[in-house]
C-alpha cells in the first residue's frame, strides 16, 4: 500500500525523466538511450619510464670511404689481371709488389708497420660495427612502445642555461652537456654566491627531470664573481 507522499516521489521521479530524455535505470550522458562503452582493455596504454638504448648511426661516410676503397682496389686488380691474361704486360705496381714480397722478410720494418695499419683499420672497423654512436643524442624516456625520442646535448644546454639564468643574482651561466654530466658554471654580481649555488642547484635538478632522460645526469654547479670585483 502506497501513501500519497510515494506517489508523489514516483511523479517527481518520471518528470525528472522526461525533462532530461532518459529512462529509469540509464547511465547519464549515454547517447541514444544506450550505456556508455567500457574502456577497451587490449589497448595497450603508455609506457611509465620505459628504458631506451642509444640511438644507432648509419655510420654513413665510414661505410662509404671503405667500399669506394675496396672497389677501387678490387677494381684496379681485376683489369690487371684480365690485361695479363690478354697478353699484355702487368702493371709496374703489381710487379714491384710481388718483387718486394719476395725478397722482404717478415721481420722487416715496411712489412710489420703495413701490418699495424691493417690491423688498425680492422680494429677501428670493428668499433665501429659494434658501438651505436650519436654520442650527441641523449636518449630519453618511451611514452609509447613504437615511438623514440632523443635530445641533442647543445638543446638541453641551452634549455637548461634559459631555467639557470632566472635565477636571481645569475649574470651570465655556461653549461656543458655530456653523456653521464652536466655542468653549469655561472657569474653572480649580487647575493651570496652559498645561496645562488643552492637556487642554481634545485632550478637545475627540477630542469632535468623535466627533461625526462633515460639516465640522469650528475649535475655540478660553479659560481664564481665577476673579474676585476
Amino acid at each position: 500500500m502506497t501513501g500519497p507522499g510515494s506517489a508523489g516521489e514516483a511523479e517527481a521521479r518520471e518528470g525528472a525523466d522526461g525533462r532530461s530524455g532518459e529512462r529509469p535505470g540509464e547511465r547519464p550522458g549515454a547517447a541514444g538511450g544506450l550505456p556508455a562503452a567500457a574502456p577497451d582493455a587490449t589497448v595497450p596504454g603508455p609506457v611509465d619510464g620505459g628504458p631506451a638504448g642509444r640511438f644507432w648511426s648509419a655510420r654513413r661516410v665510414p661505410a662509404a670511404l671503405v667500399a669506394l676503397a675496396l672497389l677501387g682496389a678490387t677494381g684496379l686488380l681485376l683489369y690487371d689481371v684480365a690485361a695479363v691474361r690478354a697478353g699484355r704486360t702487368a702493371m709496374a705496381w703489381r710487379r714491384r709488389l710481388a718483387r718486394e714480397l719476395a725478397v722482404r722478410h717478415l721481420d722487416d720494418p715496411w712489412v710489420m708497420g703495413a701490418a699495424a695499419a691493417a690491423m688498425a683499420l680492422g680494429v677501428w672497423l670493428l668499433v665501429l660495427a659494434a658501438t651505436p654512436g650519436l654520442r650527441a643524442v641523449l636518449p630519453m624516456r618511451r611514452t609509447a612502445p613504437d615511438i623514440r625520442a632523443g635530445l641533442d646535448r647543445p638543446a638541453a644546454a641551452l634549455v637548461l642555461r634559459d631555467r639557470a639564468m632566472e635565477v636571481s643574482g645569475v649574470q651570465s651561466v655556461h653549461l656543458t652537456v655530456g653523456r653521464r654530466r652536466a655542468r653549469a658554471r655561472a657569474v653572480v654580481h649580487f647575493r651570496e654566491l652559498d645561496e645562488v649555488r643552492g637556487d642554481l642547484g634545485t632550478v637545475l635538478d627540477d630542469g632535468l627531470r623535466q627533461l625526462d632522460l633515460t639516465h640522469r645526469l650528475r649535475l655540478s654547479v660553479d659560481v664564481q664573481r665577476p673579474k676585476g670585483r
